[in-house]
Formats: structure tokens, sequence, C-alpha cells
């Protein structure tokens, strides 16, 4: 005979029932207050620019459906051309960014390395102090780079931040890994390339969206260092619109009556716009997101 065994379920107190109420009510709260601002602006974005003048607030649902905002986002050439620029910035930053992280990272976790300590320092020393905004400018434009994509590129090639990272997730690689391999007759990039980078797969994937979000936020550099809009990137072309009096984007179109008739959904319109490739990628990346956080956290 076959003996069934019945399931007991652990009865709950009723401070664990509360505990649990007061929990999910809590969290429901954040979730809302997290989620309404993105749920607005994408209402906001189908409403008649009438409704939202008239009716500023809360906004549950889209008021007087209309795609013409969008259409109008689009059909501005500046906004394809940023997107293009902020792709192509993204196609060369992100594999420069990291394989030097790849490189510091390994040298910090290296032992026995001549100089280490110096320069170690002097590494670390660029995290808290820098040349300052007229410097580096200078510097840009010295080096040719000005009015150029690569000056949203290069001068941000690497991150100390993300380099101590990448460090402690080499260090938790096991070192007799790396003596066995260099028995064998193994360099430092066979060694780092074959044996390391597979094992810190989830670091690397964390700091892949660490410089792609950078990248996809930042406008400071260009708005200093490109004085073509069609190279401005994404960031810039919406900073432009959202700015009222901003000359960028108005000037060919200011007596446009569509400009008027839509010159509030626009704005949001353009916020979902540039918005929605990031949360897409989030997703893909989301499984590796707290194993490498964990495993490259700096260590006490």
């Amino acid at each position: 005979m076959q003996t069934k065994v019945k399931k007991q379920k652990m009865k709950s107190s009723l401070g664990d029932k509360i505990f649990v109420i007061i929990n999910t009510v809590i969290l429901l709260c954040m979730c809302f207050v997290t989620l309404y601002p993105i749920w607005y602006v994408l209402c906001a974005s189908m409403t008649s620019n009438t409704y939202l003048v008239s009716h500023p607030g809360i906004m549950l649902w889209p008021h007087e459906v209309t795609f013409g905002a969008y259409k109008m986002a689009f059909s501005h050439p500046l906004l394809l051309s940023g997107y293009k620029n902020t792709l192509i910035v993204l196609a060369v930053s992100l594999p420069i960014n990291i394989l030097l992280t790849l490189f510091a990272g390994y040298f910090m976790a290296s032992k026995d390395v001549m100089f280490k300590p110096l320069i170690q320092g002097l590494i670390m020393f660029t995290m808290f102090f820098s040349g300052g905004m007229i410097p580096a400018y200078l510097n840009v434009r010295s080096l040719g780079l000005y009015n150029s994509l690569w000056a949203l590129i290069l001068p941000g090639a690497l991150s100390v931040y993300n380099s101590i990272i990448c460090k402690t997730a080499i260090e938790s690689v096991p070192e007799s890994l790396k003596e066995s391999a260099y028995i064998d007759g193994a360099n430092d990039v066979i060694i780092l390339f074959k044996i390391i980078v597979p094992l810190i797969k989830a670091t690397l994937a964390v700091l892949l969206l660490y410089y792609g979000v950078a990248h996809w936020n930042a406008w400071f550099n260009a708005s200093i260092y490109l004085k073509d809009n069609e190279k401005l990137p994404i960031q810039n072309i919406m900073r432009a619109i959202l700015i009222a009096n901003s000359n960028v984007l108005n000037s060919a179109a200011a007596e446009n009556d569509q400009v008027n008739q839509f010159a509030e959904a626009i704005k949001y319109s353009t916020i979902i716009l540039t918005t929605v490739p990031v949360l897409c990628i989030y997703p893909f990346i989301q499984k590796y997101f707290v194993k490498g956080v964990m495993i490259g956290a700096v260590k006490g």
C-alpha cells in the first residue's frame, strides 16, 4: 500500500497576515509611483493638445486620441539623424568600453605587476579629480576631435568605477585556473579572453548595460563638442524639443500650424520615442543583472 502523506499547511499568525497586507500595499504604491509617470507620458503623447492645455493634472487614459504628435516627430529630419548618430556612437563605443574595462580590471587584479601601486593610484586619482571642462574642451580641440562623433566616444572610453567592478569579478576567478593556464603555455591575452571572460559574462553584461545607458542618455558633451545639428545624438534633439525657446528644431517650423497644434503632445511623444528602446533592452539583460552586480560588487 502506498501511504499518502498529507501536506500540512503552516498556519499564519495574525501578525504575519497583517505584515503581508501592509507589505503588499506598500509595494503596490511603489509600483504605482514608479509606473504612473511613464503611463502619463504615454497617454499625453496620444492626447490632443487642446485637452492637455485645458486639463492639467492626473491622466489615467488618453483623451481625444491622436497620433499627430508622433507623425510630426518622425517627420523632422533631425530626429532620425539623432537616432542614427546615437546608434553609431553605441556601436563604436561599447566594444571599446568593454575592451578597455577588461584590460584595466585585469591589470588591477593581477599580482606582481611592475609599478602596479603607482599606476593603480593614478587610475583611482581620476575618480575624484579631473582637469575640468575647459581643459577637456581644449584637449578635444587639440586632438582634432571637435565637431566629430569621436568626441563622444574617446574621452569617456573607460569608466574607473566600472573597471573596479570588473577587477572584483576577475578576482573571484580561482587563481589555480590562471596558474594551470600559465603552465600549459598560455599568455595573459589567452587567459583573459579564453578563461576569465566566459566566467564573468554576467558582470560584463551588466557593464555593457551601464555603458549603453550612459551613452544613450548623454547630451552634455555633444552640446559642447558638436556644432553641426546633423551630428547631434537623440538626447540633444529631445532636449531641443522640450525647451520651448530652442532654435535647433523650431526655427524651420515656427510658422507651421501643425507644430502649434501638437506643441504640447510632441514633447511627450519624443520622450516615448527616446525611452522605449532602452526599456526594451532591460528584460533581456535582467537575468544577468543581479548575478553580475553581486559577483562584481566592491568588497568592503
